[in-house]
C-alpha cells in the first residue's frame, strides 16, 4: 500500500489528506498543535502526529517508514517549517510536493504590508481599537511595537498555552477572545462590533482560512483592514498534486435548490449566500440571477431558465459540475417551482442509481416579508395564490379574517376587487405590495372600490382583511329567510342540514346538485367545500338565474350554474365526488347510471317526497349492489303563532336516501 506523509497546517492540507485516505492510501499527517489534530475529521483512516519538528527530527521521521511521497501543506507564513522540510528531503534524497493556495482577488479599501513590523508601524499612526486575528504566535510582535497596547483585542485558539502566553505578554482578560473557527461573516462582524474595532489585522490567505469573511465583516463594521501579504511561493494546487499521484478526484455532485427571498442581497439568507458562493453553476430565471450580488456571480457559469425540464436537462449535461445552485424567488416551499424540480431530480436519481446530493434551502417568503412591511402578524392568515391558479379567495375570505394571496398583476387585482364587490365583500380592507424588496417597492392600502381600476403593473401580493369573518358561522344551516325565493321550490333548512351531513363533504369535494331549485343546497355545499366546486344543474332558466343571485348574495363563488336537464347536462362536467338529487324529472335510474359511469364511488344523497319516488328507490336498491344504503324519513314541525298560542305545524315528510356503491 502506498504511504504518503503530509505536513499540514491549512484547511487545504486537511482536505488533501482526506481525499488521499478516501482513495485507500495510507496517510500520516504531521500537525504542530493539538488543535490541528482535532480538525482532522477522519482519524480512523489517517494517522496524526502532533508536535513541531526541526530538520533533524524530520529526517529521523523519514527513517520510520518508506514514505513514497512527502507533501508540504503547511501555512504559507510558516516559512521556517517549509525550509526545514525542504532541507530534510534534500538530505534524504526525497522529493517534496509543496501545496499552495490559489491567489485571491485583491480586496479594496485594504492596507497591505509585508511584515508584523510594518503593520505595527502603520497602526501606531492611527487611532481606535485593533482586532488582531493573526494567531497567538504573532501577538508578541504587536505587544512590543504598538505604543498603546490597550487598543489590542486578540482572537486566539482556546488552548491553555495560548491563553497563558497572552497573559504573560500583558493582555488583560477582556482583551482576549478564545474561540475555535471557522468564523462566519456574521460572527466576525459581531465580535468587531463588540470590541468597537476600528482596525482588523489579518494575513492574506485568499479564499481559505475565513479571509473573505473577515474582510467583508470589516467593511460592514466600518473598520479598515491591515493585511500582511502572503510570501511568494511556488508549488502545486491540490488538483495538480492529485494528478501527479495518478489520482482523479471525483467530487459528489451536489444540487441546491435555494429560496433567495425578495430578490435583493438583504433578504438572501447566509446559508443561501454560502451555497451560491461555492457553486460552479447558477441556474434560474433572468430576474433571479440578476438579483444576486455581482461578487457571487463572477467566474461562474450561468443558465437562464425557469422551466423544470430545461433546468433538468442543464443539470444532466453538466456531469462534471460538482456544485450547482438553482435559484427560486421567496421560499422554496411557498408556491414555488422547486417542488416539481425536486420530484424530477428524485426520479432521475432512482432511475440512474446516482449518488447526487440534493438539498432545499429555505428563503424569506413574500408573505413573511410583506406582513412585516405592514406591521401585521401572519400566523392566522390563509395563504393562497391567484398567480396562474384558480383558487376560491372569496370563499376563504368569507370564513377567514385575513387572506394573503399572490396575484397575476394589475389585471388580477382588478378582477378580484370586482368579485369582492359582487359577492358582498366591499368592506374588505386591501393591502397591495408591489415589487417587494426592489427599488420600486410600493405599499398601498384601500378598498375594493378604490382598487377596482388598478393599473400599476409589476409583481404584486395582497393581504385582504375582512373583520366580519370573525362572526362567520362555521356550520351549515343558513336560515331559509336568507335565500331569495320568488316562486322556486326550496329544500327547507332542517332537511337541508340532515341531507348535507349525509353527503359527508370534504373541503375539496366536487358536487353535483341536480334539480337545484333556489340553490340552497348548492350554496351550503359551496361554503363548506371551499376548495372544491359545486355544479347546480337546473332545467328552468328562471331558477338558474335565482341560483346565481343567491350565490352572489351568500358569497358562494365556487358555484357554477348549469341550465338544462340531467343526465344530458352532466356528461361534460368534471368528475363528481358527491351528488345531491332534489329533482329528477322521472329519470332517476338514468341519472344514477351516468353518475356511476363518471365515478363508481360517488356518494349520492336523494331527497324524495312522493311514495312513487321511494318505490323507485327501493327497486333500484334491489337491482344494484351498494356498500352503503340508507333511507331516513324526516318529519319536521315548526311552531307557528296562532292568536295567543304557539301551535306546531307539520311539514311534508321527506325521505333522505344515501347510496354508495
Amino acid at each position: 500500500m502506498q504511504e504518503i506523509l503530509v505536513f499540514s497546517g491549512t484547511s487545504e492540507g486537511r482536505k488533501l489528506a482526506e481525499v488521499l485516505a478516501s482513495c485507500g492510501i495510507c496517510v500520516t499527517v504531521c500537525v504542530a498543535t493539538e488543535y490541528g489534530q482535532e480538525v482532522m475529521e477522519d482519524s480512523k483512516k489517517i494517522t496524526v502526529l502532533v508536535g513541531r519538528l526541526n530538520q533533524q527530527e524530520i529526517e529521523a521521521l523519514f527513517q520510520k517508514k518508506p514514505w513514497q511521497v512527502v507533501i508540504d501543506a503547511t501555512h504559507p507564513y510558516a516559512t521556517e517549517v517549509t525550509e526545514n522540510i525542504r532541507k530534510a528531503c534534500e538530505s534524504q534524497g526525497k522529493e517534496v510536493l509543496r501545496l499552495v493556495r490559489r491567489e485571491g482577488k485583491k480586496a479594496e479599501h485594504v492596507h497591505y504590508v509585508d511584515s508584523t513590523e510594518e503593520a505595527a508601524a502603520y497602526l501606531n499612526q492611527t487611532k481606535g481599537n485593533i482586532f488582531l486575528t493573526t494567531g497567538s504566535k504573532e501577538i508578541a510582535g504587536y505587544m512590543e511595537r504598538i505604543e498603546d497596547t490597550s487598543r489590542i483585542y486578540a482572537r486566539i485558539l482556546p488552548g491553555t498555552a495560548e491563553l497563558e502566553k497572552c497573559h504573560q505578554l500583558g493582555l488583560k482578560g477582556r482583551q482576549i477572545i478564545c474561540m475555535q473557527g471557522p468564523f462566519s461573516e456574521e460572527l466576525n462582524l459581531a465580535m468587531m462590533r463588540e470590541v468597537q474595532a476600528a482596525w482588523l489585522v489579518t494575513k492574506e490567505t485568499a479564499g481559505a482560512g475565513g479571509y473573505p469573511e473577515k474582510i467583508q465583516a470589516a467593511r460592514r463594521a466600518g473598520a479598515k483592514a491591515v493585511v500582511i501579504r502572503r510570501p511568494k511561493e511556488t508549488g502545486y494546487s491540490m488538483e495538480e498534486i492529485l494528478e501527479k499521484l495518478g489520482i482523479h478526484k471525483e467530487e459528489k455532485k451536489k444540487v441546491s435548490l435555494i429560496g433567495i427571498g425578495m430578490g435583493n442581497a438583504g433578504t438572501l439568507t447566509l446559508e443561501g449566500y454560502r451555497c451560491i458562493k461555492e457553486a460552479e453553476l447558477l441556474i434560474g430565471a433572468k430576474r433571479m440571477i440578476a438579483s444576486i450580488p455581482e461578487e457571487l456571480r463572477q467566474g461562474k457559469e450561468q443558465f437562464i431558465s425557469y422551466q423544470t425540464e430545461e433546468i433538468f436537462q442543464c443539470i444532466t449535461e453538466h456531469a462534471k459540475c460538482s456544485k450547482i445552485a438553482i435559484l427560486f424567488s421567496g421560499d422554496v416551499g411557498f408556491y414555488s417551482g422547486a417542488q416539481k424540480l425536486w420530484e424530477r431530480l428524485e426520479q432521475w436519481k432512482i432511475q440512474n442509481n446516482t449518488s447526487c446530493q440534493m438539498e432545499l434551502l429555505c428563503g424569506i417568503s413574500s408573505v413573511v416579508y410583506f406582513a412585516s412591511c405592514i406591521g401585521m402578524s401572519w400566523e392566522d392568515m390563509k395563504l393562497m395564490s391567484l398567480h396562474g391558479r384558480n383558487q376560491n379567495v372569496i370563499g376563504a375570505l368569507s370564513q377567514q379574517e385575513k387572506v394573503f394571496t399572490l396575484t397575476g398583476g394589475a389585471a388580477g387585482i382588478r378582477e378580484l376587487c370586482r368579485e369582492l364587490i359582487i359577492y358582498g365583500l366591499e368592506d374588505t380592507q386591501i393591502y397591495i405590495g408591489r415589487q417587494l424588496g426592489g427599488e420600486e417597492q410600493t405599499i398601498e392600502k384601500g378598498s375594493p372600490k378604490e382598487f377596482q381600476n388598478y393599473e400599476k403593473e409589476g409583481l404584486c401580493v395582497l393581504v385582504l382583511v375582512n373583520e366580519s369573518a370573525k362572526k362567520a358561522v362555521v356550520t351549515h344551516g343558513i336560515p331559509d329567510e336568507e335565500f331569495l325565493r320568488e316562486k322556486v321550490p326550496m329544500t327547507k333548512e332542517e332537511v337541508r342540514s340532515i341531507s348535507i351531513s349525509k353527503l359527508q363533504l370534504s373541503k375539496e369535494s366536487v358536487i353535483y346538485d341536480i334539480g337545484a331549485g333556489t340553490g340552497s343546497i348548492s350554496v351550503e355545499c359551496a361554503r363548506m367545500a371551499v376548495d372544491g366546486m359545486v355544479y347546480a344543474i337546473e332545467k328552468k332558466p328562471e331558477a338558474g338565474a335565482l341560483i346565481q343571485k343567491n350565490s352572489e348574495k351568500l358569497a358562494a363563488k365556487n358555484l357554477q350554474v348549469v341550465v338544462g336537464e340531467a343526465p344530458e347536462m352532466l356528461e361534460n362536467l368534471p368528475t363528481p365526488t358527491h351528488a345531491f338529487i332534489g329533482g329528477n324529472s322521472g329519470k332517476l335510474e338514468e341519472i344514477l347510471l351516468c353518475l356511476w359511469e363518471k365515478n363508481p364511488e360517488v356518494r349520492i344523497v336523494i331527497n324524495a317526497i312522493s311514495l312513487e319516488t321511494i318505490a323507485e328507490v327501493t327497486h333500484l336498491i334491489k337491482k344494484y349492489n351498494f356498500s352503503q344504503k340508507e333511507i331516513v324519513q324526516v318529519n319536521i314541525a315548526k311552531a307557528k303563532e296562532i292568536g295567543s298560542y304557539q301551535m306546531m305545524m307539520g311539514q311534508n315528510p321527506v325521505y333522505v336516501v344515501t347510496l354508495q356503491r
